[in-house]
């Protein structure tokens, strides 16, 4: 036997005759809504913007990069009628205050924190009302900034009723912020 072969076979004998499925770390059936947007074709940034209006209750954040100030302005007025609104966002990439929405969040009351324990803290995610029951998940490969809303090729993916799901990013995005870092102004040192 050569090649994926002997892989395969070995593999089989090894677990006993059968083959282990590859399962991820957590899966949940389809449930509720899910809308899409590409950038440069559509308005992404407005989705987003519109996302972050309908929030009621909570707003949690995770940003790689963070220059909008039209989605900054959206999450400031969120903060302003009640809502609980709190930004993560990666400490490399956010910690000078020249061309940074980072600032005009913290002038707003928007309590920031910035990854510290990873290279690079990647995630671009907003978590609406996990709590339900009008919840939402954005991700993709979406910053929040100009570029790519206007230049780049770049996806957003919302799930709109599916709490179950927003409740693991709302448990993820907890447990990044338990190893984040309080930002009270920029420029940052850590």
């Amino acid at each position: 036997m050569r090649g994926l072969g002997l892989s395969l076979w070995l593999a089989v004998l090894v677990l006993g005759g059968t083959l282990a499925p590859v399962q991820a770390s957590q899966r949940f059936d389809a449930e509720g809504e899910i809308e899409v947007a590409f950038s440069p074709r559509d308005d992404t940034e407005q989705v987003l913007i519109r996302l972050i209006a309908s929030a009621r209750k909570s707003l949690r954040v995770q940003a790689y990069v963070f220059t909008s100030r039209k989605i900054a302005d959206a999450m400031v007025a969120a903060h302003r009628r009640g809502v609980k609104v709190e930004v993560l966002a990666d400490a490399q990439m956010n910690r000078r205050e020249k061309g940074n929405a980072i600032p005009q969040l913290l002038a707003g009351g928007v309590p920031v924190a910035f990854e510290t324990q990873y290279r690079a803290a990647h995630n671009k995610v907003l978590i609406v009302d996990a709590e339900g029951p009008s919840c939402a998940v954005l991700t993709g490969s979406y910053n929040f900034t100009w570029s790519a809303n206007n230049r780049n090729a770049e996806n957003l993916l919302i799930v709109r009723g599916h709490c179950a799901l927003a409740r693991a990013y709302r448990d993820n995005w907890l447990r990044h912020r338990a190893e984040a870092t309080p930002v009270a102004s920029l420029p940052w040192r850590p």
